[in-house]
């Protein structure tokens, strides 16, 4: 709480349509270099955020916040999820035929490379998707989000009803762009 107790005026602004959802597999590695079945989700998308009430009276666009979280969504839609990080997942060949073939726990699959999306995270769990989909969004609306006067953005991913994980944080400065 600022000195003196005073209390920061903040408003929170949220998006969670039911068209911001995306259909995929994935596969949770485990720590014992075990890991889950390949399976598939119904995930949906949302995205908080607070604005400074003291600050800008800029309006912040819904139809942007929504515009951004639908093609997102829709690069994710009906593909298999793969965390390129994780250091049980090799790609062993991704070849111009239009064939990826991938080692996961030791465990050889060989896809169709536009069926596949190597995304840039240790695992593919709710937590980990719902950064990678916070830093998305904040690369297309940086600018955007900044003139409303938005101090932090929260990203929601559900797996299922009842199910998911959110990530929240201050937007970058100029300093931490580079």
């Amino acid at each position: 709480m600022p000195p003196g107790g005073a209390r920061i005026p903040s408003t929170r602004l949220f998006v969670a349509k039911d068209e911001h959802k995306f259909s995929c597999a994935h596969m949770t590695i485990f720590e014992d270099g075990s890991k889950e079945r390949l399976h598939g989700h119904n995930y949906h998308a949302a995205c908080t955020v607070e604005l400074d009430a003291t600050g800008s009276q800029a309006l912040l666009d819904f139809a942007q916040v929504k515009t951004v979280l639908a093609d997102l969504c829709r690069e994710l839609r009906e593909h298999l999820l793969v965390p390129r990080l994780h250091p049980r997942v090799q790609v062993v060949r991704n070849v111009a035929d239009g064939e990826i073939e991938l080692l996961v726990c030791g465990r050889r699959y060989v896809m169709p490379a536009d069926e596949v999306l190597l995304l840039p995270v240790g695992n593919l769990v709710v937590e980990a998707l719902a950064e990678y989909l916070w830093g998305r969004t904040v690369d297309r609306l940086l600018p955007a989000l900044r003139n409303a006067g938005v101090v932090w953005l929260e990203v929601t991913v559900t797996e299922s009803p009842g199910q998911g994980a959110s990530y929240r944080a201050a937007l970058p400065t100029d300093g931490e762009l580079a």
